[in-house]
């Protein structure tokens, strides 16, 4: 029975350094079970089991805290492949992200269009020169009434 006091006193008084440094912070609480302890984390509401090996305290997540922790990392890595799946189906399908210019037939018909328009344009154009200028002085624009 002394024995048994003496290791928890002993116990108890290398814990207080640790105890009084987690207090300190305010960060962690140590509740003591019949099999250790149970560690809270009062910023994140997490809590870990403790036990007592070879002289130091050795925490672990609590069950529930590892199965959601699994399933996030799960998740994650979910998210993950599929992003890099869309990633590969649009570099498959344009190449690579600076191939964003157009092919050769589509620059040619893109050009197409432009000289079409500067013809048509360039005819509105002469079409007022060659329009003869009203007799009362060019009062309105290009001789329209």
């Amino acid at each position: 029975m002394v024995r048994n006091l003496a290791a928890v006193a002993l116990f108890g008084s290398a814990l207080a350094p640790a105890n009084a440094l987690a207090q300190e912070n305010g960060r962690y609480r140590l509740e003591g079970t019949e099999t250790g302890y149970v560690r809270l984390d009062t910023r994140t509401g997490a809590l870990s089991t403790c036990t007592e090996q070879q002289g130091q305290l050795i925490c672990k997540m609590a069950t529930e805290d590892r199965e959601a922790y699994e399933n996030d990392i799960a998740d994650l890595q979910d998210r993950v492949k599929k992003l890099e799946d869309k990633v590969s189906t649009l570099e498959g399908k344009g190449g690579s992200a600076a191939s964003g210019l157009p092919t050769e037939q589509e620059f040619e018909q893109s050009m197409s269009y432009m000289e079409r328009f500067m013809r048509r344009f360039m005819d509105i154009a002469k079409s007022f020169d060659s329009e003869p200028e009203s007799p009362g002085g060019g009062a309105t624009p290009g001789g329209r009434t």
